[in-house]
């Protein structure tokens, strides 16, 4: 496994790594987010719940993201995220503009 170079700044989102120090593996430790709004299930078999949480610590504190979340969830849950940066997509694929297929008379 390649070295990180020890010069990188503290302000970058955290990448989900491990590090090998003297024989123990150390794992970079999640972000905070605490859940604001069950959305929707999501997944072929609703195993999903996408929620729109807030993001309590790190570079994008007082951000909201929208996020799946496989297992219980309830509002007011902390979730330990490892990135903040992607956000899930939106469910429904939402309303289709009448366009050029609507009937006009």
């Amino acid at each position: 496994m390649a070295k990180k170079n020890s010069s990188t700044e503290k302000t970058e989102a955290p990448v989900v790594e491990q590090r090998v120090e003297g024989g123990e593996i150390r794992f970079i430790p999640g972000i905070p987010a605490e859940v604001k709004e069950i959305v929707a299930r999501a997944g072929s078999r609703g195993e999903l719940t996408q929620v729109m949480c807030l993001v309590l610590d790190g570079r994008d504190k007082n951000k909201a993201i929208r996020r799946n979340v496989k297992g219980p969830v309830q509002i007011g849950d902390i979730l330990m995220l490892l990135e903040t940066e992607i956000e899930a997509q939106r469910l429904g694929g939402g309303r289709r503009s009448s366009g050029s297929s609507g009937s006009k008379s």
